[in-house]
């Protein structure tokens, strides 16, 4: 592996633009069929939107992107374990308190997944938002319906005026709010231990290095790469395209953008389905786990502290660990809203929504002994968090996961038909595309 290489051009088999999750998957199996793969990364660090600090003094990492393993998710607990790697899981109950006092513990999930099954059976799809309209009517409906949205926003980071309601539906109805673990270690293990599956004399990892064209239309692959102040011009018999549907989405010419000659015209009506959420992510860490022994440690075995009118509406603890962190989330239209708030400005956001979910008199001001913040919205190379299905497109991430002329394959996280947003799904997508490229080759039909 090397940072930036010396030659003008370089032959491999495969290319794989994106270090991310469903690069790093895409290129170990590819690696492991004996091909030959370079691995390109716009930034100077893999992982993607996986992003694991290491702090000195703390036992745990700090998560600045995924963190969770939703559900069963069977290929990230097979390749955690291929690695040596546990999965821990996560622990507690939901506590927290409105802006008046009162308890806040939320209405059961149960009841929200139960309202959404009237959805499935709509002849045409809608968004959240339209769905909830109509069911509007009772107090406790509208309660109800008020939950949906905290949970379209926060846990799927998706904006309930876009989202499309069978698709949200389908998701609630599957395993992946079913249970949640956290990689030990963090997900940037992970990450590591697929990139030593890269053996260097049959792949090289070129960080910081920009992919700014893709010409695919002829016999191979050509790759326009800008890697510090060089323009290079590289070659690869295909190319898995591992990058976030957000940069796929960018317009001709916008900063950011790959060119794709020829267009990607074949994916225009997939992209134009998907969209991708927006969060904003802030750890704290204290000098001590104090909400542990607040109010008689009513919250001791608390995992998640929800202040449904605070700016960060949703916060959770390190569970089962009892460590001096605390995670303040926002997602969707929220983060929208805050966007042009400085760090300083988040920071206080994010303690007076502790400060509210756990019913504190006083500030945490003097307990804070650092905040580690990420906009996913403002990085440059992901233009937000993770995917959701907007109106109309339920078949969208299956067509975004089709091949182009068996030259061009696709993987990520929005390309995967049955988990979508997910660390789940784009190992699972990189491992696909990597298996559709074999079976093309195996056929015969490479050209």
């Amino acid at each position: 592996m090397m940072l930036c290489m010396s030659a003008c051009a370089e032959d491999f088999e495969v290319a794989v633009i994106g270090a991310g999750a469903a690069g790093l998957a895409a290129a170990a199996e590819l690696c492991r069929a004996g091909r030959s793969v370079l691995l390109l990364e716009a930034r100077e660090r893999i992982g993607g939107r996986i992003w694991s600090r290491q702090e000195p003094g703390l036992a745990l990492p700090i998560e600045l992107g995924a963190e969770f393993i939703h559900g069963d998710a069977p290929v990230t607990r097979a390749l955690l374990r291929g690695a040596g790697l546990l999965a821990v899981d996560t622990s507690g109950r939901r506590a927290g308190r409105r802006r008046d006092g009162q308890e806040a513990r939320g209405v059961q999930f149960e009841q929200a997944r139960r309202l959404l099954q009237a959805a499935q059976g709509l002849s045409e799809d809608q968004s959240v938002e339209q769905f909830l309209h109509a069911q509007a009517g009772a107090a406790a409906q509208e309660e109800l319906a008020g939950f949906v949205r905290m949970m379209v926003e926060g846990f799927d980071a998706a904006d309930p005026q876009r989202a499309s309601v069978k698709a949200i539906a389908a998701e609630w109805g599957g395993d992946s709010l079913q249970g949640q673990a956290r990689p030990l270690g963090g997900y940037g293990a992970l990450m590591g231990a697929l990139a030593l599956q890269l053996p260097p004399d049959r792949s090289q990892l070129m960080l910081g290095t920009t992919v700014e064209a893709v010409e695919w239309g002829g016999a191979s692959v050509r790759l326009v790469v800008r890697c510090g102040a060089r323009t290079l011009q590289l070659r690869a018999r295909c190319a898995v395209i591992a990058l976030p549907v957000s940069i796929l989405q960018l317009p001709a010419g916008a900063p950011g953008a790959v060119r794709f000659d020829p267009p990607l015209n074949a994916k225009r009506a997939a992209l134009e389905r998907l969209a991708v959420g927006l969060v904003i992510k802030l750890v704290m860490q204290f000098r001590w786990p104090f909400w542990e022994q607040w109010q008689d440690g009513e919250f001791v075995d608390a995992g998640f502290l929800h202040a449904p009118e605070a700016a960060f509406p949703t916060l959770w603890t390190s569970l089962p660990f009892r460590v001096p962190l605390l995670t303040a989330w926002v997602g969707g239209p929220r983060a929208q809203r805050l966007r042009a708030a400085s760090r300083e400005e988040l920071i206080e956001l994010a303690l007076v929504s502790a400060q509210q979910a756990l019913g504190l008199p006083d500030t945490l001001r003097a307990q804070l002994v650092g905040a580690y913040l990420h906009d996913w919205s403002a990085d440059a190379h992901a233009r937000g968090a993770y995917s959701y299905i907007g109106v109309g497109g339920g078949d969208a991430p299956r067509l975004l996961a089709e091949p182009l002329g068996e030259r061009l394959y696709f993987a990520g996280e929005a390309a995967d038909p049955d988990s979508s947003g997910t660390v789940e799904a784009a190992l699972q997508s990189g491992q696909r595309a990597a298996r559709q490229l074999q079976a093309a080759w195996a056929a015969g039909r490479d050209g």
